[in-house]
Formats: C-alpha cells, structure tokens, sequence
C-alpha cells in the first residue's frame, strides 16, 4: 500500500514511531525515501533509537520529539506523512492538531496516510472493533476508535482531499489523504 501512495523520493515524516520497528521495516522496503520518525515519548524514542542503530539503514534518521499539538513542528517540510495506530489512541484534540500539523508540513498533491481501526458511518466495523473501542475507553476515557466520516470533515477543514479508504487485516483502514 505504502509503495503506491508515497513518493518514489523524499522524506517520510512518521508521527508517533512507537517501538520504531515500522520505522526500520518501511525505510528498508523502500529505499528511495528518508524516514523521520517521531514519538512524544521520550522511551519509544529510545526505542526506535536502538532498532535504527540494530538494523536500521542508513536512510533511517534518529527519532525526533513531536507532538502534534504542539507548534512548531521540529520538521518544517516533508514529502508524505504516515500515521500508524495513533488517533484511538490519544485525545480527541490530537486528531485535528494532526491534520492541521501534517498541512503546514506537506505541500500540494502529498499524501498523509492514516492507519488503524476506523467506525463508518459511525458504525464499527467489526464485534472485535467495538470491544477494542471499549477496551480503550476503559483506559481512558478520552481514547476511542474514531468516526472517519468526522476525520474526513477535519480533513477537508485542513486542506485535504476526500481520502482513499483501503480494508487492511484486523479489520483496520489505510487512509490516504491529498493535501490540496
């Protein structure tokens, strides 16, 4: 999916890297692009630190602090945005931070790839979704698997183009928007 969304070349800026091994495993299948990655934490940072420096090439930069409510963002320009499993897992606020955030970083026609588990129409897609959903509030109240049908509205808000909607396994999305 990836490899036909992203640019051939450029920089891929990651928000929120976690462990960082989706940080090693993309900047290895695809060589052409400079992979950012980025966490709040400071030890998921470290974490992807010492996966970079196991088995991370050389187009794999050291972590970076962000946080997408926060601005400026340490990277002022990328070419692609990709976005892994964070937006259920943080607080409304970061949805639209991050929408806002990947605009001002990203130029005309460059994809922000959203990635995990989505309602539709308001609607889980799945009994196993909505124990998740559950699951997460339990945890904190403000966690929650989002409605696309609202992060396309704050898409467009930002700039963004209808997004491209993609069935992953584990009854995930891949969301792919357009800055426009």
């Amino acid at each position: 999916m990836l490899q036909r969304v992203l640019p051939a070349r450029g920089l891929v800026l990651e928000i929120a890297s976690g462990t960082g091994e989706h940080a090693v495993f993309f900047s290895r299948a695809l060589p052409g692009l400079t992979w950012q990655p980025t966490d709040v934490d400071a030890s998921a940072r470290a974490s992807v630190d010492a996966w970079a420096e196991a088995e991370g090439p050389e187009t794999l930069r050291p972590a970076v602090a962000l946080d997408v409510t926060a601005r400026p963002w340490p990277v002022d320009a990328a070419d692609a945005v990709v976005c892994i499993n964070m937006i259920h897992i943080s607080p409304p606020e970061c949805t639209p931070a991050l929408l806002q955030g990947a605009a001002v970083v990203l130029p005309r026609g460059a994809p922000l790839v959203l990635y995990g588990p989505f309602r539709v129409g308001g609607v889980h897609t799945s009994e196993s979704n909505a124990a998740f959903d559950n699951w997460l509030k339990a945890q904190n109240p403000s966690f929650g698997i989002r409605n696309l049908d609202d992060v396309a509205d704050m898409a467009a808000g930002a700039g963004f183009s209808t997004p491209e909607t993609v069935e992953m396994p584990a009854n995930n999305l891949t969301v792919v928007f357009r800055r426009g």
